[in-house]
């Protein structure tokens, strides 16, 4: 019996609530919308380096041709050319990258093209501060060490992260990750009662969307390497699982999926309505305190 076959059981107790539309990009809620923005790749943010780099060079270049112009038009003495080449290239290869990545809250022209943003640690966009500490690392990174300081703390680190990142408390986030609609099933028949009981709270998120678009996919694969792919996802998830139901691979990872997604939905609806019972005190005055009467007299 495959996911596929799988019909609804009728279960009052339990509430699918989905404030997103199909491809709306927000909160991942269950197991119903693929919703994934993780860091990038090393690959990927070593070509929107790449791209980075090349570009501020010609953009400095540019600076410094038309200030050498100007300055020979002008007749300038060379202390003074001196000078504003060295406020050119620090303009060129430090003011421009921090003012594009702040304006645009981590975005530049390389991580347009590989799907990237730069943001906090917490997931929020960066501000002037954050692109300030990542350009002026920046110069050490890939013009000082010619890049090798910035591929070697990659390669390093789990989110990809040059020093800039560290110093600053950002990653490069991928964007990329369509907001695909993964089937909506029930539980099982056989899994009805084991659906109960259950506890799949342990379960990282990573395995838990593995599985998701394992089920979403299964009817594109052989019948041979759909059962191999079902029975490695249920190796590794049994170790999050307590207690497994006697059902095969596949079945198995259905009844997981359902459940979370199911109990996740119940939590959303609880504290939507925990806020709702909290609006009064919220909003209102404290111990009925009379609001100030801002209206003139007379």
């Amino acid at each position: 019996m495959h996911w596929k076959d799988i019909r609804m059981v009728a279960d009052p107790d339990s509430e699918w609530i989905d404030d997103h539309a199909p491809g709306e990009e927000g909160t991942l809620t269950g197991e119903a919308v693929s919703l994934d923005l993780h860091p990038t790749g090393f690959v990927l943010r070593a070509l929107g380096a790449l791209i980075d780099v090349i570009a501020t060079v010609v953009v400095t270049l540019m600076l410094l041709s038309a200030l050498a112009i100007t300055l020979t038009m002008l007749g300038t003495e060379p202390a003074v050319q001196a000078a504003l080449t060295i406020v050119t290239i620090v303009v060129g290869l430090v003011g421009i990258p921090m003012t594009v990545e702040t304006i645009t809250k981590g975005k530049s022209l390389g991580k347009l093209a590989v799907g990237g943003r730069i943001v906090r640690l917490d997931g929020g966009s960066i501000n002037l501060r954050h692109a300030a500490i990542r350009a002026l690392l920046g110069v050490f990174e890939f013009y000082v060490t010619l890049g090798g300081a910035a591929a070697l703390c990659g390669l390093l680190t789990p989110r990809t992260q040059r020093l800039g990142d560290l110093a600053a408390g950002t990653y490069c986030q991928y964007e990329r990750v369509s907001g695909t609609v993964l089937p909506l099933f029930g539980i099982p028949r056989e899994l009805a009662e084991w659906a109960r009981i259950v506890d799949v709270a342990r379960m990282p998120t990573q395995l838990s969307r593995r599985i998701g678009q394992f089920l979403a996919q299964a009817p594109q694969y052989d019948a041979g390497r759909r059962a191999r792919l079902a029975e490695e996802l249920a190796v590794e998830a049994q170790e999050f699982v307590a207690p497994l139901p006697p059902v095969s691979a596949e079945l198995f990872l259905a009844g997981i999926t359902v459940v979370r997604r199911e109990r996740e939905a119940v939590a959303l609806r609880l504290e939507r309505e925990r806020l709702t019972t909290l609006q009064p005190a919220l909003r209102g005055t404290p111990h009925d305190f009379p609001l100030r009467d801002d209206s003139p007299v007379g």
